[in-house]
């Protein structure tokens, strides 16, 4: 994937206050609201509290109280982070696929863009169409709709478009790894 240069970093621990942590409600229990368990990312976002706690609501929808299971989340998660080029949520999301049942085969076969079983063929490829086309062709919503249903579809389009914005926002601040 591509390197992307930093713009933004975390808000300074100096700056953190009861607003940047009430931001992070949605996600985040209030003891892990602080610089060093939040993340670079959630870091980053603790610069407009407002957007953070805007943001973080959703994405925790979609996140933790989907309609779709664990894997079928991960498996659109991952092909939106590959489709979005965007490394940091690819390897956050890795070892969250990895407890939500996915193999490392099936990692790497949705980074192919394949994969083994058919519903997670039909996912990557939703997430695809997604991706490119901005819709899904007639075909795999009626395919989808053999194996999902109507709030499911609709959660695994938002959750596509949901990671797609995040991995907008990760790249063009040029969020860093935790490591760094």
């Amino acid at each position: 994937m591509a390197e992307h240069p930093l713009r933004l970093t975390p808000l300074p621990a100096e700056e953190w206050d009861d607003v940047v942590r009430h931001a992070m409600s949605p996600l985040l229990p209030a003891a892990r609201a602080n610089p060093r368990d939040a993340g670079n990312v959630i870091g980053t976002l603790a610069r407009h509290p407002a957007l953070t706690h805007a943001f973080l609501t959703f994405n925790t929808q979609m996140l933790l109280r989907s309609t779709l299971s664990q894997r079928v989340r991960e498996v659109a998660v991952l092909r939106a982070a590959l489709n979005s080029r965007s490394d940091y949520l690819w390897d956050h999301h890795v070892p969250l696929a990895q407890r939500a049942g996915l193999t490392p085969a099936d990692i790497e076969d949705i980074r192919a863009g394949h994969a083994a079983s058919p519903v997670d063929a039909l996912v990557v490829r939703a997430a695809d169409e997604l991706d490119e086309d901005k819709t899904l062709t007639d075909e795999t919503w009626s395919q989808l709709g053999a194996h999902f249903d109507d709030q499911q579809r609709m959660d695994l389009v938002f959750t596509v478009g949901c990671y797609q914005l995040l991995a907008l926002a990760v790249n063009t601040f040029g969020i860093e790894p935790e490591d760094h």
